[in-house]
């Protein structure tokens, strides 16, 4: 599975930004999906999951009520919509995605050793 996010980009601090992961030949409704971020000199860190068998999320607590993961179907795709961005949001933004036995996904998860497929990240720069 061959994940591509987009939607990076350089803001000033309170600014916005929609992050955007894709696939193609993939359901990605079918999968676990999160999004990470690692800053320079940091571990990879959780933002967000989200499990499309019920429409679970979880958010890590410093983007709590700032950002929102959710799935257009539609376009296959998953979001991550930040609002209020901070200066220390900056990092390299990460999809993820993982198969779960019985081929749906009824649980998040907010652990990078439970994600198989992996994109190239999209970089957000807040200043």
């Amino acid at each position: 599975v061959q994940l591509v996010e987009s939607g990076g980009g350089s803001v000033q601090a309170g600014g916005s930004l929609t992050l955007s992961c894709t696939t193609s030949g993939y359901t990605l409704s079918r999968y676990c999906l999160a999004w990470f971020r690692q800053a320079p000199g940091k571990q990879r860190e959780a933002v967000a999951a989200f499990a499309p068998g019920d429409g679970d999320t979880s958010y890590t607590d410093s983007v709590k009520g700032r950002f929102t993961i959710a799935q257009d179907n539609s376009k296959n795709t998953l979001n991550l919509h930040t609002n209020s961005l901070k200066p220390e949001d900056t990092a390299m933004y990460f999809c993820a995605a993982d198969r779960r036995p019985g081929g749906s996904c009824y649980t998040t998860s907010l652990i990078p050793n439970h994600y198989e497929y992996w994109g190239q990240g999209t970089q957000v720069t807040v200043s």
